[in-house]
Order: C-alpha cells, then sequence, then structure tokens
C-alpha cells in the first residue's frame, strides 16, 4: 500500500470519533446559544449556587430558571448536591467555565469593534 493510501485509511479510521466529538461539541454549543442557560453558567463559573441565586442573577422567572437547570443537568454539564432543603448547583468541569469565558470575551471584543452610534 502507498503512503498516501496508508493515510486515507488512518483518516478514515478516525472519522467516526471525530464525526462523534463533534456531535457532542454541537450540542453543547447549542445548549450555550441560549441567554439564560450562558448566564447560569456564567454565574456557576465563580462558584456553586441555589436556584434563588441563580434566578436573582439570571433575571428570569424562577420555573424558567428550573427548566433550564434540568436540561443542564440531564446534559451532563451541572451537577448538584443537597444542603439541607436545598439544591446546589455546580459545572462539573473547568471545561465549560473557559468555554463561557471566552464566549463573553468575544463577545466584549465585537461590541468594543461596532461603529459608535450617532
Amino acid at each position: 500500500m502507498s503512503m498516501s493510501g496508508e493515510m486515507a485509511d488512518a483518516h478514515h479510521s478516525q472519522q467516526p470519533e471525530d464525526d462523534a466529538r463533534r456531535e457532542v461539541a454541537a450540542s453543547v454549543l447549542t445548549l450555550l446559544a441560549d441567554r439564560t442557560r450562558l448566564a447560569l453558567l456564567e454565574r456557576l463559573g465563580e462558584g456553586e449556587a441555589d436556584v434563588t441565586t441563580l434566578t436573582r442573577f439570571a433575571g428570569v422567572a424562577r420555573p424558567s430558571v428550573s427548566q433550564h437547570l434540568a436540561k443542564l443537568r440531564l446534559a451532563g454539564l451541572v451537577s448538584t448536591h443537597k444542603e439541607g432543603r436545598r439544591v446546589i448547583y455546580s459545572l462539573r468541569d473547568g471545561h465549560l467555565r473557559r468555554l463561557v469565558d471566552e464566549a463573553l470575551n468575544v463577545a466584549d471584543h465585537q461590541i468594543r469593534s461596532l461603529p459608535p452610534h450617532d
């Protein structure tokens, strides 16, 4: 087999794994594409919080926050534990915090580069 044939085989054998990675990444980015969920993840990047704290931070109704948190939990992006009767939420890992921070940094750069309004 030629060298180019071996490289094509190696590339082809990795494609399903690469496709799976991209599919999961797209799912995560889809969840981040909602302002409320982004706000919740931004706040959780600062540390653990309960629903009351997250509701105040996001500025939306508590039932909406609960629904968004349920989606994030089902996706494995946040975890929970109980403190008495309160449910405490936290980010599952630091990678997500950095992803949210970078998305917000991109937004800051784009906002600063907009031409001034007259």
